[in-house]
């Protein structure tokens, strides 16, 4: 069973920068994109940055445009979504999640096979 585990999480000020990790393990697939999502606290579950397994290629929703960088490193089996200038409305739970059929830009939801558990992510003085 695919899994991946999302770390980097944690309280930092508006402002500031995070930088998540999602280990992926046990892909027995090519061709996937993993993307990130958040839910914020009484809020739908929105869809914030994709990377593309096979080229490398990226979406970023508008809300992080310019904010939130994705990257990975095949050789770790890991994708990072470093957020920079981070703002209050950021906080919410991050998820990352895999697409099997490697689509870029489309982040609904019903796309995603697979997730991790999650990490909390408050930006508050």
């Amino acid at each position: 069973e695919v899994q991946l585990v999302e770390s980097g999480g944690g309280l930092v000020q508006p402002g500031g920068s995070l930088r998540l990790s999602c280990a992926v393990s046990r892909v027995t697939f090519d061709g996937y994109a993993i993307g990130w999502f958040r839910q914020a606290p009484g809020k739908e579950r929105e869809g914030l940055s994709s990377i593309s397994s096979a080229d490398g290629r990226t979406y970023y929703a508008d809300s992080v445009k310019g904010r939130f960088t994705i990257s990975s490193d095949n050789a770790k089996n890991t994708v990072f979504l470093q957020m920079n200038s981070l703002k209050p409305e950021d906080t919410a739970i991050y998820y990352c999640a895999i697409d099997t059929w490697g689509r870029i830009g489309d982040m609904r939801e019903v796309w995603y096979d697979y997730w991790g558990q999650g990490t909390q992510v408050t930006v508050s003085s």
